[in-house]
């Protein structure tokens, strides 16, 4: 019998009261939640944690990479891990393939449902 257990996003964002809205977004939906304030803090996660199920990132940081960088690495390395964009900017050109993105304010019900879709392995 397997253990059901939480799928587990990465929540990256460097305004820490969006980091903090999102997490508390993800968490009531019944989500484990791991956060950063930087793509290469991000990235860090993603090489020692192996469970990462979702990346939901700001594009805008500061930093050697934006949230855009950090899809395509991702994407490159891990590519089962589902993968959210938000900006206040218009959506960027390099973004992976299958990757979402939500104009900010986004809407939580639009990118929890995308979550579901892209985390929801126990068919």
């Amino acid at each position: 019998m397997s253990l059901l257990r939480k799928p587990l996003v990465m929540i990256v964002d460097d305004d820490a009261i969006a980091r903090m809205g999102a997490t508390d977004m993800f968490r009531h939906a019944g989500y484990e939640v791991i956060e950063a304030g930087c793509a290469s803090e991000a990235l860090k996660s993603f090489e020692s944690n192996a469970n990462i199920n979702l990346l939901f990132t700001d594009i805008s940081m500061p930093g050697a990479m934006d949230g855009a960088d950090l899809a395509v690495e991702i994407a490159a390395h891990w590519p089962l891990v589902g993968l959210i964009a938000t900006s206040g900017r218009p959506r960027p050109s390099k973004l992976p393939a299958g990757m979402s993105f939500h104009d900010k304010p986004y809407e939580p019900s639009a990118v929890l449902l995308q979550a579901k879709a892209m985390t929801d392995f126990h068919h």
